[in-house]
């Protein structure tokens, strides 16, 4: 189930406090802890190919476009 197709419920649970206070208990989302889809670009929100190192938080897409601006020299 996902996260739309969960809401899509309420308004028809809205009469029925008790019972919407039951479905949410139940089929809300889990808070995600660990895996790469914490992980998000801060730039575009790409959950692969993330660079935390240095406190970045970048995909490596968004890290070729703003690499020069912050600093980094290209050496080959």
């Amino acid at each position: 189930m996902t996260t739309s197709d969960y809401k899509k419920v309420f308004p028809q649970l809205k009469v029925k406090p008790a019972k919407l206070k039951k479905y949410i208990k139940h089929n809300a989302p889990k808070e995600r802890k660990t895996g790469f889809n914490l992980k998000k670009c801060r730039r575009c929100g790409r959950t692969h190919a993330h660079i935390s190192k240095y406190g970045l938080d970048l995909c490596r897409q968004c890290f070729r476009e703003v690499a020069k601006k912050i600093g980094f020299k290209k050496y080959s």
